[in-house]
C-alpha cells in the first residue's frame, strides 16, 4: 500500500470517527430524553412549569429556552459594533504595525481564558457596578449574563474576522485606489463586499459559543426557572440549568434535564444550518 492510499485510509478512519461520535451523542440524548417527551409530549418544549416536588412533578423548557435565547441574541448585538471595529482596525487600517499585533495578541489572550474567570470578574465588578447604577438591585439577571457574555465573544469575532479581512487580495484594493477611491470607500465598497461570507460566519460561530456557555451565565444570570419578562429579571439558560441540577438530578428530572441539552444541540444545529445558508447567499 502506498502512501496515496494510507491517508486516504487515515482520512477515512478519521472522518467515520467523527461521524459515529455525532451519531452516538444524538442517540444517548435521545435516548435520555424519551422519558420526559413520553409524559409531557410536545408540551415539555412550550411549557414553563418546574415543580421537581415528587408525586406531582412537572418539567416544562420554555424558560430555560427563552433565557438562552435572549441572553445570546443580546450578546451578539451587544458584540458586533465593537468587534467589527476592532476588526477592521486589525485587519486594514493598522495592518502589519507593532500596535496591531499587540492589541492581536491580547485579543487572542482573551478569546483563551476560561469561562469561569470572566465569571469571576462578572461577579465582582460587573454585578456591583449594575447595583451601583440601580438597574438591579441585585446586580443578577439578563442583562449582567449577556454583557459579559458579549465581553467573552468579542475576542472570538474580531479575531476570526480580522483575518478574514487581511485575507482579501490586495490586487483588488490597489485597483480601486489607482481609481481614487478613499480609505472608507476601499472599505465600503470592496473589503466588506469580498469578506462579508467570511465574517457573517465568524459571528455565527460567536452566537454558536454563546449558546452554550456556562459556568459564566450560571453565576451571574441568577438561576430563577422563571420565563424572564425584562432585561433585569433573572432567569435560566439551558446550559445553567443543566449545570446546577444535573448532579442530584434522577428519574424524571434527569430525563427532563436531557431533553434539555437534546433541544439545545437542536438549536445549536439549526443555528449552524441557518448561517451556512446565509453565507451561500452571501457568497
Amino acid at each position: 500500500m502506498n502512501g496515496e492510499k494510507i491517508t486516504k485510509v487515515v482520512l477515512f478512519i478519521a472522518s467515520l470517527i467523527i461521524l459515529l461520535t455525532a451519531t452516538g451523542i444524538v442517540y444517548s440524548l435521545v435516548i435520555g430524553a424519551l422519558p420526559a417527551f413520553d409524559e409531557f409530549g410536545l408540551k415539555f418544549i412550550f411549557s414553563s412549569e418546574w415543580d421537581p416536588t415528587e408525586g406531582r412533578e412537572k418539567y416544562g423548557a420554555l424558560p430555560f429556552i427563552a433565557g438562552t435565547l435572549i441572553t445570546s441574541i443580546l450578546a451578539l448585538l451587544l458584540c458586533i459594533p465593537m468587534s467589527f471595529s476592532a476588526s477592521l482596525f486589525l485587519g486594514e487600517y493598522f495592518k502589519n504595525t507593532k500596535i496591531a499585533a499587540i492589541i492581536g495578541s491580547m485579543v487572542d489572550l482573551l478569546a483563551g481564558i476560561p469561562s469561569i474567570v470572566y465569571g469571576l470578574w462578572g461577579f465582582y465588578v460587573i454585578k456591583p457596578l449594575i447595583v451601583d447604577l440601580s438597574f438591579n438591585e441585585q446586580g443578577f439577571g439578563i442583562f449582567t449574563s449577556a454583557l459579559i457574555l458579549s465581553i467573552m465573544i468579542i475576542p472570538y469575532a474580531t479575531s476570526l474576522s480580522s483575518e478574514i479581512i487581511k485575507m482579501v487580495p490586495n490586487e483588488l484594493k490597489e485597483a480601486a485606489y489607482s481609481l481614487g477611491a478613499t480609505q472608507w470607500e476601499v472599505i465600503t465598497n470592496v473589503i466588506i463586499p469580498s469578506a462579508r461570507s467570511g465574517i457573517v460566519a465568524s459571528y455565527i460561530l460567536a452566537f454558536g459559543r454563546a449558546l452554550g456557555e456556562t459556568m459564566a451565565i450560571t453565576m451571574l444570570i441568577g438561576n430563577t426557572n422563571i420565563v424572564p419578562r425584562g432585561l433585569f429579571d433573572t432567569g435560566n439558560t439551558m446550559a445553567s440549568v443543566i449545570a446546577n441540577q444535573f448532579g442530584e438530578a434522577e428519574g424524571l428530572k434527569l430525563s427532563s434535564l436531557i431533553a434539555i441539552g437534546l433541544l439545545l444541540f437542536l438549536i445549536t444545529g439549526i443555528v449552524n444550518s441557518t448561517g451556512k445558508l446565509i453565507i451561500k447567499k452571501l457568497s
